[in-house]
């Protein structure tokens, strides 16, 4: 084993980290992952996405829009309408997404013990658990 003063991380550059951080974040990924059934009216989408607030959703939307995922198409009619859909640039993060959220189902029962272990663990103080901090 590699002591931890010598590992070398992932090279990550400025820009590397502020788009992982952007495409990274859970509303990122919930609405890349439900734009890859295909088109989507905004209200279709906070409907499909639930418990996302319509600031937010507006926000993330304009995020990866920006950064060429998802395209916004405004229909001239009354009253008007709006779809949002996947660039091809964006069903390029369909399998990193797609692995994301397969993982998490893959995973949540060894997640939800560990969380219940460590709220059974703050009951205890480190000297009662052995730990000693030097």
């Amino acid at each position: 084993m590699t002591p931890s003063h010598n590992r070398q991380g992932p090279n990550c550059t400025a820009f590397t980290r502020e788009l992982l951080s952007r495409v990274g974040d859970k509303w990122s990924i919930l609405i890349v992952a439900h734009l890859a059934e295909g088109p989507m009216r905004f209200n279709t989408l906070k409907r499909t996405i639930g418990q996302i607030s319509q600031r937010m959703l507006t926000l993330t939307l304009k995020s990866l829009e920006k950064d060429g995922l998802v395209s916004r198409t405004m229909f001239p009619t009354i009253p008007p309408r709006v779809d949002y859909e996947l660039t091809p640039l964006g069903h390029t993060l369909m399998g990193p997404v797609m692995g994301l959220i397969n993982w998490s189902h893959e995973h949540q029962d060894e997640v939800e013990t560990a969380r219940r272990g460590d709220v059974e663990r703050a009951g205890t103080s480190d000297r009662d658990r052995g730990v000693v901090r030097t």
